[in-house]
């Protein structure tokens, strides 16, 4: 059984699972997403190795009766247990635990092995936004659970330990501190300005302009004015919601090409870099609370988080937002309302092949 425990000098929170250290580990390739091959005998994601993962949860499409395009799966070395409860206990003033419950899931993104989101087609890439929608709004109807994160890594240095497109959700009945303290924030301005923090940030980027990459009719790409790495990517919805979970479903097409387009952008320009992809969504309990505004963070690896960051928690980046927010912009010749992208003078970017061959 796995537990979390608070750091009595940080008051961060940490998971002990011990199981998770028998989780496979496949090793660097030194190879890009379209050199792998489309698909993998040893690989528990891959189209016939359905028996090396627990029973799915969820897939795409519903019929069993069709190949699957998206599958949702329990973590096999899952970091948390649906079990128990969450009362807490402590052992003197400053040891205070609680059961490792929670839950943790892996969604794979599709059948192809070397299909990254940014190589898969528009709808493979919708077929994932809904596979993520519809897991967080039925996790969410557990009382226990109190926050919700989506995400992925992408390359080594994110921390990924198989290559098969996919990424997870863990739900938790506690919040982080660091979104803790970005609800705070949220929380504070609203009831001081009687409006959305997030709301007004980007009206007020949107006049800048430049730390825009990209805009459709609902969603705006920009590198955030304080960036914590270089070309670290946000995709802002241009109308307030404060859930994922309840974004209207309807809009996730035009979301799935922005964020494809903006994952083929750092693609082709830093050469299939690493990243961290997140959710950033508001509690499962301040859902319709104005306060907050959810949106998407993608944070390349693109150097190696070292002793100052970790001692300091301060992060240092060697590039200022604006130009990398140029270097991008200058490659796109535009985002247009239905979310395609033009790059490099092509009418749209190639896709990957149903059988998996990548793109020239």
């Amino acid at each position: 059984m796995s537990e979390l425990r608070q750091d009595p000098t940080t008051k961060l929170w940490v998971i002990l699972a011990p199981e998770r250290a028998k989780r496979p580990q496949q090793g660097p390739t030194g190879r890009r997403a379209d050199q792998l091959p489309n698909w993998d005998a040893s690989c528990p994601f891959c189209p016939g190795n359905e028996d090396k993962t627990p029973p799915e949860a969820f897939r795409l499409p519903a019929d069993e009766s069709l190949p699957w395009e998206v599958r949702v799966v329990p973590n096999r070395f899952s970091a948390l247990s649906p079990e128990g409860d969450v009362a807490r206990s402590e052992d003197g003033r400053f040891f205070r635990k609680m059961n490792g419950f929670g839950i943790h899931e892996v969604i794979i993104e599709g059948p192809v092995h070397n299909a990254t989101l940014a190589l898969m087609t528009y709808e493979q890439v919708e077929r994932v936004m809904i596979a993520y929608q519809e897991r967080y709004n039925i996790l969410k109807r557990n009382e226990q659970i109190r926050y919700i994160t989506i995400f992925k890594n992408h390359g080594w240095a994110s921390g990924t330990s198989l290559i098969h497109p996919h990424s997870q959700l863990v739900a938790t009945p506690i919040i982080a501190p660091y979104y803790h303290r970005k609800f705070d924030i949220a929380h504070e301005y609203y009831s001081d300005m009687g409006r959305c923090l997030y709301c007004d940030l980007l009206a007020a980027e949107q006049e800048k302009g430049e730390r825009i990459v990209a805009e459709t009719e609902r969603f705006v790409v920009l590198h955030p004015y304080a960036s914590r790495v270089p070309y670290e990517t946000w995709i802002v919805p241009k109308t307030h919601s404060s859930s994922f979970g309840l974004y209207p479903t309807i809009f996730l097409g035009e979301l799935a090409r922005v964020l494809k387009n903006a994952l083929l952008c750092l693609y082709r320009e830093l050469g299939d870099p690493a990243f961290n992809l997140t959710i950033d969504t508001s509690t499962t309990a301040d859902e319709k609370d104005p306060y907050y505004h959810w949106h998407i963070r993608i944070v390349p690896r693109t150097t190696t988080i070292a002793g100052f960051e970790i001692g300091s928690g301060i992060y240092i980046s060697a590039a200022l937002p604006e130009n990398t927010a140029d270097h991008i912009r200058k490659r796109t010749v535009g985002l247009v309302k239905d979310g395609d992208i033009t790059l490099k003078g092509k009418a749209r970017p190639p896709q990957i092949k149903k059988s998996g061959t990548a793109p020239s």
